[in-house]
Order: C-alpha cells, then structure tokens, then sequence
C-alpha cells in the first residue's frame, strides 16, 4: 500500500509539473523546515495539489493539506488519495454538536506538522479572496510559534474552475510571502483583515 502511495505521488507531482509548471516562489521567506501554516486563496480543487507540488520534497514531507471531509472522503480512490498520498488533516464544514471543528488542525500542530490551510472555507468564484473565518486567527492565538504564511495561487481556476473535473494545461505558480505574526492584543477581525490583504498583495509580485 506505502509502495502504491508513493508511485501515486511521484506520478502526480510530475502531472502537476507538466500541466502547470507549479513553479514556486518564495518572495518573502526561504523554504525552510520549520513549523508553518500555509494560508492561501482558494478556487479550485486544484489548490491542494499545486501547493503541495510547488514545495520542495523536504518540506512536503512535513507539511499537511487541510480537506473537506465530505467531499475527500466521498469515494474509496479519495479517501487513500488524501490520506495515503498527502496525508491530509480531514475537516467537517458543518458543525457537529459540540465538536470543535478545528480540533484535527490542533491535533496536527500539537504534534509538529505544518499545514496548509485555506481561510476562505470553502472556493469562491471571485478572483479576490472571499472574507477570512476565524479559524486562522484561533490557530494563531494557541500556537504562537508556528510561522503564517501567506502564499497567492497563480492561476489555479483556469486549469480547473469550480464545478469542472477535466484539467487543462495553464501555466500556474505559488508565490510565498513574508511570514506573519498575531500581534499582541489584536482584534480578531483586524487579524483577519490584514492576512487577506497579505495574501491579496501577493497578486502583484
């Protein structure tokens, strides 16, 4: 099974390269094997894999895509897809009772994964990023050490807009900004607001 999760991954890394270039940028901080969480506009399925593919080996091995429970697990190839391939952290959209919807994240982050987390919720149509929830700004408050960075899809809906399942070839890439803290005292929503603007102005660079 490992054996067949690795053949997949290395197939789908050149798949990605091939149809994107998934070319990478890092505008504002160096690949480096810290603990981070990726935060990045969201319009496509799509947007899982091309970061994913846009960092290096070192760094993919440690770091784990965010995915919508209900829709990764629809099927048995998605399910061992994300869990097997890119060890996703599954998340319910929907709350459930009184289940702490970002309790797999902190399981995640409490045992040294980086993430890579979409604060939108779900994709937007807009080529601007829908408003931040709040759950970037809970995460940054319980784990003041882990590194945020803002990272801007390229791209991304033109190779597979929403509600098409058929890639096509689009030259992409993942620009990585300069790392983030919560500073102290922060109102959640002025956090919000400047996180979006951060990943915003990476459109520009």
């Amino acid at each position: 099974m490992r054996l067949a999760a690795q053949a997949m991954g290395t197939f789908l890394l050149g798949f990605v390269r091939l149809l994107t270039g998934a070319q990478a940028r890092w505008h504002g901080c160096p690949p480096k094997a810290e603990q981070r969480i990726y935060f990045a506009n969201h319009q496509s399925h799509a947007d899982l894999v091309l970061i994913w593919a846009a960092l290096p080996t070192a760094l993919r091995s440690i770091t784990r895509p965010i995915a919508a429970k209900d829709y990764w697990t629809a099927s048995r190839f998605k399910r061992w897809l994300t869990t097997e391939v890119f060890n996703a952290v599954y998340v319910e959209r929907e709350r459930k009772g009184d289940e702490d919807p970002l309790q797999p994240l902190i399981s995640a982050l409490e045992s040294g994964d980086s993430l890579i987390l979409f604060p939108e919720g779900t994709r937007g149509f807009e080529e601007d990023p829908q408003p931040f929830k709040s759950g970037l700004y809970n995460l940054a408050q319980r784990f003041p050490d882990v590194v945020l960075v803002p990272t801007w899809i390229h791209n991304v809906q033109r190779v597979m807009p929403k509600g098409e399942v058929v890639p096509v070839p689009v030259l992409c890439s993942v620009t990585f900004g300069e790392p983030m803290k919560l500073a102290p005292s922060e109102p959640r929503s002025d956090f919000l607001q400047r996180t979006r603007a951060a990943v915003m102005a990476l459109r520009e660079v």
